[in-house]
């Protein structure tokens, strides 16, 4: 159901009722600000959808509309990695914009604020995605702490995504080999800490413990490269029927470290059952989607990170802010459309309120516009983006505008087979000589003892 199908259901609603839409809101799921933020364009989970109309139902005594399936994924390894995006805009957003780059030079600005404490630097990846960033702040940090040893979590479901991470790993192990990577499938409130939430999933998890042997990243790379088999057969996702996100069949937690090492790492090497979060610096890069909602944002992911920190730690959160040439070719071609709503600094406040007495030792840093917004360009060569643009010049720009915005298939397929997409991303490049987005950051810290 879109939202003006369910505004229009509520509002009938209501208006049979002889009540505020705030009224219903409360009433219904506990959220005077609902019915505001569905003409803001804000998504729901079905499970809100439900409680909706059982409400209407129950008010109304009519019966509920009947529930939709929704359609697990397919289980086969070789196609189990399409969740939010398709691969390849995914892939050539990638290769053609410089955000991975960008991102990881703001990350490591971080750096300078945080003071490691024995027995290891602690970083956790909330999304590793590809590796890019992760590998590139990882050389950053053995610049500054070239002899403390690391800890290094990620968390990331796309089973193509822990391939291209773990091709990365050989040689940060070579050049910081006191260090220690853990890769994990589960959800934010569970990676932190790799313990799942539920006593019956915690019995099915899978702990896999690679030693590797050798000095030289081939070596590394050849062993890592065995764990093809152990991936595909149990680095599994399906959808959950109940909220239409992906969620892993298994919980798994992999853990990689230099057998030569092992001694110094002892101490730092987790442990099924005893593993600690306490993190030092946390990575939240762009690990919702655009349109999710705040309160999703806040109390599934965020507040279970900044719940990890240690103290002196530090998260810095980034996502796209809009505002931008990128947003223009969208609006060009769908006027109006916005789907860069809630700003840092909404999201901040509904983290300190989810957070509420747990938060006290916490600050949250929104920042200036100046600080917190960054910008990260399409790279293309001068020639490609003036006098006649190329229709692989204007398509690159027009992918990377639609991943950015998370434009959904359907609507992309309405717009395939005629020219605005294109003429627009072309008008864009040409008035602004080139493409560009704007990504805002902020960071919660936690106070030192």
């Amino acid at each position: 159901m879109k939202n003006d199908q369910l505004l229009a259901q509520i509002t009938e609603f209501c208006r049979q009722s002889d009540m505020a839409e705030s009224t219903f809101g409360r009433r219904a799921v506990n959220d005077g600000k609902l019915v505001q933020r569905l003409r803001e364009g804000k998504r729901i989970t079905i499970d809100t959808l439900d409680r909706i109309q059982a409400y209407i139902a129950a008010s109304t005594g009519t019966l509920p509309p009947p529930r939709l399936d929704v359609v697990p994924e397919k289980r086969d390894p070789k196609s189990n990695f399409r969740f939010f995006e398709n691969r390849q805009k995914y892939l050539l957003f990638v290769h053609t914009c410089s955000e991975k780059r960008v991102v990881a030079e703001r990350v490591g600005l971080e750096l300078a604020s945080i003071h490691p404490r024995p027995p290891a630097l602690r970083l956790f990846d909330a999304g590793v995605g590809d590796g890019t960033v992760l590998s590139k702040v990882l050389r950053t940090m053995h610049g500054r702490f070239p002899h403390i040893p690391f800890y290094v979590a990620g968390k990331e479901l796309s089973l193509e995504d822990v391939r291209l991470t773990l091709e990365k790993v050989p040689d940060r192990l070579f050049e910081h080999p006191a260090s220690v990577f853990v890769f994990t499938n589960m959800n934010y409130a569970e990676a932190p800490w790799l313990t799942p939430a539920s006593p019956s999933v915690a019995a099915s998890m899978i702990w896999h413990e690679v030693v590797l042997q050798g000095d030289s990243s081939g070596d590394f790379e050849t062993q890592i490269a065995a764990l093809k088999p152990f991936l595909e057969q149990n680095w599994r996702a399906n959808v959950s029927q109940r909220t239409g996100m992906p969620v892993y069949e298994r919980p798994i937690a992999l853990v990689l470290y230099r057998e030569d090492h092992r001694f110094l790492l002892d101490g730092i090497i987790p442990r099924a059952g005893r593993v600690e979060a306490n993190f030092d610096l946390i990575i939240a890069s762009q690990p919702y989607r655009a349109r999710s909602s705040v309160n999703f944002r806040a109390k599934r992911i965020i507040a279970p990170l900044a719940r990890a920190l240690k103290p002196g730690g530090r998260l810095i959160g980034i996502h796209s802010h809009g505002q931008d040439p990128g947003l223009d070719i969208i609006q060009a071609v769908w006027p109006g459309e916005n789907p860069f709503s809630v700003s840092r600094h909404e999201l901040l406040r509904a983290v300190k309120y989810e957070l509420g007495s747990g938060g006290r030792d916490l600050n949250f840093n929104a920042y200036a516009d100046n600080r917190s917004i960054f910008r990260y360009e399409m790279e293309a060569l001068p020639n490609e983006v003036t006098g006649t643009i190329g229709t692989s010049t204007a398509f690159a720009a027009w992918n990377a505008a639609v991943y950015v915005a998370q434009i959904e298939e359907d609507r992309l397929t309405e717009v395939a087979h005629s020219s605005r997409a294109l003429d627009a991303a072309r008008e864009v490049l040409r008035k602004h000589n080139g493409l560009w987005f704007y990504d805002e950051s902020y960071v919660i810290s936690r106070r030192r003892d």
